[in-house]
């Protein structure tokens, strides 16, 4: 029964091929609108969870607090409150700390040969790398005897490669940085850009103790950054971490902090958050398509029904029930809605991989949600088709046929 349905729904709308078409168009944009904009809020899923990635896990940064001059207060970093020290306490007194490392930048001009870049010179420690989650692509990281002996090595990032060496092997060049050499360990794994445009490749690292001694001539660091053990342990570090640096800086009770914890993971967890609703949004919109492509089915139908009340008149003369009547009509709109859910899907997909390579936007196609579009198409055809099938098979035999 349901292949003989299939067969005269076919049938059917080969007899107006033009006018199925168009019908078709309707689920046809639906579907291919609400893969391609899910594809689109998917990579900018992506996108962002890639950007937070390469900032670090579970990260919390430790900043000096401010000071107030003449009434004025300074921004955060205004006064020289953090040691290396603090970072060494962080580490090993508070236990949903898994490390610690002291921070300070600078923007220098490095010099290798006849070639020169001014870039963002950091000092760190060996934790960096793991906080971080930075790769090395050649060499190794800094040490704790780099660090320890104050050492005249560096670690540089893919684009100061590129524009002191071009395509050669930096390994073990010199580069003079104010007027020190500096031996280059290592090179770095690419990181690509912030959210904000900033290269991070872009960068020298040395160790944080030569950053302090031999560059900047200070004893202070100007952040210290921190992984907690876990994302939902990050507040329960920056409430220890506060205690602590706290009872180690003196500051007595009721008198402000001379320090600022930021608890990355807020705001990583935000930008998330904000994605997933750009990509609801998105499919949202993009959904009304579909509800105006059964509109179209529900009106074809009707007209159909109105021009094939005589065939109806004929078929139940001849014994078929109502029932047969009203699964003929349902099929043959299941059926114009499953083509036109498969023309959609191929539509999106090629949507997708367009504005991908036109516009450089990442896309993400998800397999479920292509799967959900077909099966959403098939059941818009069987809603919007149930009335016009109901209004077929409820015909008067008699008036069915003397209907001209």
């Amino acid at each position: 029964m349901w292949i003989m349905a299939f067969r005269i729904a076919v049938r059917a709308l080969g007899r107006n091929k033009l006018r199925s078409f168009l019908t078709m168009m309707g689920i046809i944009i639906g579907v291919g609108a609400v893969i391609a904009m899910v594809a689109i809020g998917e990579g900018a899923k992506a996108l962002v969870r890639q950007q937070i990635a390469s900032l670090g896990t579970n990260l919390l940064v430790i900043l000096p607090g401010t000071v107030t001059v003449g009434g004025a207060r300074t921004g955060a970093g205004g006064r020289q409150s953090l040691v290396d020290s603090d970072a060494k306490a962080v580490m090993s007194e508070i236990p949903v700390v898994t490390a610690a490392s002291p921070v300070l930048r600078q923007v220098q001009q490095a010099i290798a040969g006849d070639q020169n870049w001014a870039t963002s010179v950091q000092g760190v420690a060996p934790e960096f790398q793991q906080i971080r989650n930075w790769q090395v692509q050649e060499g190794r990281f800094i040490s704790q005897a780099d660090v320890d002996s104050t050492a005249k090595v560096a670690l540089i990032g893919q684009t100061v490669a590129y524009n002191l060496f071009g395509d050669d092997d930096p390994l073990d060049n010199i580069i003079r940085i104010k007027k020190i050499p500096f031996r280059i360990i290592g090179v770095l794994g690419a990181k690509g850009q912030t959210g904000h445009g900033t290269d991070q490749d872009d960068v020298v690292m040395v160790p944080y103790t030569t950053m302090q001694k031999r560059i900047m001539g200070v004893t202070y660091v100007q952040q210290i950054i921190v992984s907690a053990v876990s994302a939902d342990k990050t507040q329960e570090a920056k409430d220890q971490i506060t205690l602590l640096l706290r009872q180690r800086h003196k500051i007595r009770p009721g008198a402000d902090d001379d320090f600022n914890i930021r608890n990355l993971s807020d705001i990583a967890e935000a930008a998330s958050n904000s994605a997933t609703v750009m990509a609801v949004l998105l499919g949202s919109i993009a959904s009304v398509s579909l509800l105006v492509g059964g509109i179209g089915i529900m009106n074809i139908m009707l007209v159909s029904v109105t021009e094939r009340t005589r065939e109806i008149g004929i078929r139940m003369a001849v014994g078929a029930r109502s029932r047969d009547i009203m699964l003929q009509f349902i099929v043959e709109a299941v059926v114009m809605a499953a083509i036109g859910g498969a023309l959609g899907i191929l539509v999106g997909i090629g949507s997708s991989n367009m504005i991908q390579r036109i516009m450089e936007w990442p896309v993400l196609v998800r397999p479920d949600i292509v799967i959900i579009a077909l099966l959403v198409s098939g059941g818009v055809g069987i809603f919007f088709g149930f009335y016009p099938a109901q209004k077929a098979a409820h015909l008067d035999p008699i008036d069915a046929l003397r209907y001209e």
